[in-house]
């Protein structure tokens, strides 16, 4: 029994090194970033770093531009996140009910989830090209003219909404998939033989039985999809003007173009608020939605 006490201080002792190192990596950028976020300090040309108090914060909330991309990132994340859970909830229910192909179609609809956003960024971009783009050349089959998917603001939009959606569904279905198949069969089986109907049943047992899961999946596909960054880069570069910039691309701008780093601490701080307040919106919703079907 004395040797118990020893063996916890050699174990914590083997612990306690890499637990501060951790630690450090984690903290250091972090506060880091949060003093030069008071601060003025450019790269090119060379700036001393002078200290400015709120000015930067104050800056920023002041442009239109700020306000603009966090317009900009809400409606994409918003948009695609509801349809990328509606498709995919969809679709996992038809291969959980063993579809014609579902073995196929499995292993097709995660595809998309394994290629870099760079990627598809950059076939979306051929496939939507105004001119030369093959979706273009399908329309102008039936006499309609060039739709300007990458050079009119709203058609921007929509066109990176609709690759989000066709790269991250996939993400959806594996999840939603997983949980249908860990559903209590015995329940459903009684349900069939009460004769209760198939919308019946999705109602009052499937879809709250999996709400939790819901919850999860859709908070997941909410915080990835605020950082987007590499499609739009790719894809519109933020353009026509700053019509497509998210508040990453935003932020990426400041401080690898202008290399304005005290702009740009500032402006991913303020990014983390406005993901935190989100969040913290949506988890309170998600709350009362669970205990409204508990």
């Amino acid at each position: 029994m004395s040797q118990i006490p020893q063996l916890d201080r050699v174990k914590y002792a083997f612990i306690f090194p890499a637990f501060l190192l951790v630690l450090t990596i984690t903290l250091f950028p972090l506060i880091y970033a949060l003093v030069v976020s008071f601060q003025t300090i450019r790269i090119v040309p060379p700036v001393p770093a002078k200290f400015v108090g709120f000015d930067n914060y104050v800056e920023i909330l002041g442009s239109a531009r700020f306000w603009g991309s966090i317009q900009v990132t809400a409606m994409i994340v918003l948009i695609s996140v509801a349809i990328q859970y509606v498709l995919g909830f969809a679709l996992a229910l038809a291969l959980h009910h063993n579809v014609p192909g579902a073995s196929l179609y499995r292993v097709s609809f995660l595809l998309p989830m394994f290629l870099a956003p760079v990627s598809v960024a950059l076939i979306a971009r051929m496939l939507f090209h105004p001119v030369l783009g093959p979706v273009n050349e399908f329309f102008t089959m039936f006499g309609l003219e060039n739709l300007p998917f990458l050079t009119s603001p709203n058609f921007a939009i929509a066109t990176l909404i609709t690759v989000e959606i066709w790269q991250w569904t996939p993400f959806v279905v594996l999840l939603m998939l997983a949980g249908l198949q860990g559903l209590p069969t015995e329940v459903f089986e009684a349900a069939r033989v009460d004769s209760i109907s198939a919308w019946r049943r999705f109602r009052d047992l499937t879809f709250p039985m999996l709400l939790p899961l819901s919850v999860a999946v859709v908070f997941i596909r909410l915080i990835e999809g605020f950082k987007i960054i590499d499609t739009v880069f790719v894809l519109t570069g933020g353009g026509p003007g700053t019509s497509t910039e998210t508040l990453t691309l935003f932020a990426y701008n400041e401080g690898f173009k202008k290399f304005n780093i005290g702009m740009t601490s500032a402006l991913s701080f303020l990014f983390l608020i406005v993901v935190i307040l989100f969040g913290t919106i949506y988890l309170a919703v998600a709350q009362r939605m669970i205990r409204r079907y508990q």
